[in-house]
């Protein structure tokens, strides 16, 4: 459990690319609103996040990010080194320890391979792992939610910026924060995220996104509630 995944850079990153890889280079030929179905399978009848559509639904996003080319890496990249982890969790030997997030928490934390304090022996637990999910995960809720909602006039880079800088930027250095934001500065118009997520032109693409984009804020918010009953938000 405790053993290291590579060093991480600044954003979380490791410098291998995991077996994963292959899945964020794969056609997205299912488009978004498959991706966002699978989230919505996330919940059992306990209202737990299971592991494997929560970890499907990923792979998913990171297809759909890498349709808009290396722009997004900072996130994409991080992800799929994120999930082969986890994966890697759901086919070991504590396995059933992993179907879903609150097992996963309790587990951990009833074993004490959690570092609550700072990076020493775990700093690739589950928990953490996936805590970097879970604030990726509502930076993209809150951009594609910026999307469906702002007006014509409104520039893509302005409302990825918001959204970033509502979640992952109260996670990044400085350096990291000001480099990505002026990256944002080269998105493409919002016709091409319309046309990417494959689901008819905009006003399907607008229509669908707020059918599914609540499902996403659910995963998210029940997540974020076990993370702050355990006073886990601020893994290191």
């Amino acid at each position: 459990m405790g053993q290291s995944h590579g060093t991480e850079s600044a954003v979380g990153q490791t410098p291998e690319e995991p077996p994963s890889v292959a899945m964020a280079n794969g056609d997205d030929a299912n488009g978004l609103r498959k991706v966002l179905a699978t989230f919505k399978s996330c919940l059992d009848e306990k209202q737990e996040v299971l592991m494997d559509p929560y970890l499907e639904g990923w792979k998913g996003l990171v297809r759909f990010l890498n349709t808009m080319g290396a722009i997004f890496s900072f996130v994409s990249k991080d992800a799929v080194a994120k999930i082969q982890i986890m994966e890697d969790f759901r086919s070991g030997e504590q396995k059933e320890n992993y179907v879903s997030i609150h097992a996963m928490v309790k587990y951990e934390l009833d074993n004490n391979l959690v570092d609550l304090k700072k990076q020493d022996f775990y700093p690739t637990s589950g928990t953490r792992t996936i805590l970097r999910l879970h604030r990726a995960l509502r930076w993209l809720q809150l951009f594609l939610e910026g999307l469906r909602t702002s007006g014509p006039e409104t520039r893509t880079s302005v409302v990825c910026t918001e959204a970033y800088n509502a979640s992952l930027a109260n996670h990044h250095p400085w350096i990291i924060r000001k480099a990505t934001t002026m990256a944002f500065y080269t998105l493409p118009a919002r016709e091409a995220f319309y046309a990417n997520m494959k689901v008819g032109d905009q006003d399907e693409a607008v229509e669908m996104l707020g059918e599914a984009l609540p499902s996403l804020k659910q995963i998210y918010d029940v997540t974020e509630a076990l993370y702050s009953q355990h006073d886990l938000l601020s893994l290191p």
